[in-house]
C-alpha cells in the first residue's frame, strides 16, 4: 500500500469518526429535547389534574380515589418475542432429529423426566414419523421466532409497529392544549350563577328583590281582601303592610341570591345589594297597597 492510499484511508476514517461522533452529538441532543417536552407535558398534565379536581370539588363531585398503578401486561398476554435467542431452538431441533435419524443414541419416551420429547414420533401410532424435519445448521440461524401460545403454536408473532416518540409527544401536546381549551370553557360556565347567568349582578338582584316584593303584594291583597270579611283586624293589616310582609319579601331575596345567585367558583362572596334589596322591598310593598285603594276608589 502506498502512502498516498494509506493518507486516503486515514482521511476517510477520520471522516467517518467525525460524522459518527456527529450523529451521536445530534442523537443526544434529540433525546434531550425528547426529554424536556416529556417533563413539561408531565408539569402540564399534572396542573390539569389538580385545577380539574378543583373544578369537580366546586361542583360536588370529588376526585376519584388513585387506584394501584397496572401492571405492563395482563395475566393470559404472552411476551412479542419468546425463546432462546437466533437460531438456538432451531438448531437443536435440527441437531436432535439428525441424532434421531442416524440413531446414535436411545430416544427417552415422554415423562421419563428428564425433559427430552420425541415431538410427533412418541405418539402413539405414528412410530414411523421422525422427531423433527431435518433443518441445515445455516438455515437453522434464520428460522422466524413463534410465539409461545397455544392456540397458535408455530405461527410467527407479529412484530410491533416501531413508535415515532416525537408524533406521540405531538399527539399529547395537542390533546393538552384541546384539554386546557375545555377547562377554560368550564372554568368560565363556573362562574356564572344558576340564576340568570347572563344578567349582570346588579340587574340580578334588582330582579329577585322585585319578584320577591311583589310575591309579597300578592300576600296583601290576600290580606285585605281577608280584612275586607272580617278576618283580619285593621292593626294587624297594618303591620303586615308596613313591616311584616317587606321584611319577609327582604330575606327571601337575600336567601335566593345567596343559593342559586352565587357561582360555583368566585373569589370571595359576591355583592347582595342590601341597601337596594331593603330600599326596593320596603317600598314596592307598601306602593302596592296604595296602589290598590287608588284603583279600588276610582272603580267606585
Amino acid at each position: 500500500m502506498s502512502f498516498e492510499e494509506y493518507a486516503a484511508l486515514a482521511r476517510q476514517l477520520s471522516e467517518r469518526h467525525r460524522a459518527g461522533e456527529q450523529h451521536a452529538a445530534a442523537e443526544s441532543e434529540r433525546r434531550r429535547d425528547l426529554h424536556a417536552a416529556a417533563d413539561y407535558l408531565h408539569q402540564r398534565l399534572t396542573a390539569q389534574g389538580q385545577r380539574l379536581d378543583q373544578l369537580g370539588r366546586a361542583i360536588g363531585v370529588a376526585p376519584p380515589p388513585a387506584g394501584p398503578a397496572s401492571a405492563p401486561g395482563h395475566p393470559g398476554e404472552t411476551a412479542a418475542w419468546p425463546g432462546p435467542p437466533s437460531g438456538s431452538g432451531s438448531a437443536s431441533a435440527a441437531g436432535s432429529g439428525q441424532s434421531g435419524a442416524a440413531g446414535s443414541g436411545p430416544s427417552t419416551a415422554p415423562g421419563t423426566g428428564d425433559g427430552a420429547s420425541d415431538g410427533a414420533a412418541g405418539v402413539p401410532g405414528r412410530a414411523g414419523v421422525g422427531a423433527y424435519s431435518q433443518v441445515p445448521a445455516g438455515e437453522a440461524r434464520l428460522a422466524l421466532p413463534t410465539a409461545a401460545s397455544p392456540a397458535g403454536a408455530g405461527v410467527p408473532a407479529q412484530r410491533a409497529a416501531a413508535v415515532d416518540p416525537v408524533v406521540e409527544l405531538e399527539l399529547a401536546r395537542r390533546m393538552a392544549d384541546e384539554a386546557d381549551r375545555h377547562g377554560q370553557q368550564a372554568e368560565v360556565l363556573a362562574q356564572r350563577p344558576a340564576l340568570l347567568p347572563t344578567w349582570s349582578p346588579l340587574a340580578r338582584a334588582v330582579a329577585v328583590y322585585a319578584g320577591c316584593g311583589a310575591a309579597a303584594g300578592v300576600v296583601m291583597l290576600v290580606l285585605v281582601l281577608a280584612s275586607g270579611v272580617g278576618l283580619v283586624d285593621g292593626f294587624t293589616l297594618g303591620a303586615w303592610i308596613c313591616a311584616g310582609l317587606p321584611a319577609v319579601a327582604f330575606f327571601g331575596g337575600y336567601l335566593v341570591l345567596g343559593r342559586w345567585g352565587r357561582p360555583a367558583m368566585v373569589a370571595g362572596t359576591p355583592p347582595r345589594y342590601l341597601p337596594l334589596g331593603f330600599l326596593i322591598c320596603f317600598l314596592l310593598v307598601p306602593m302596592a297597597y296604595c296602589a290598590y285603594l287608588l284603583l279600588v276608589r276610582g272603580l267606585r
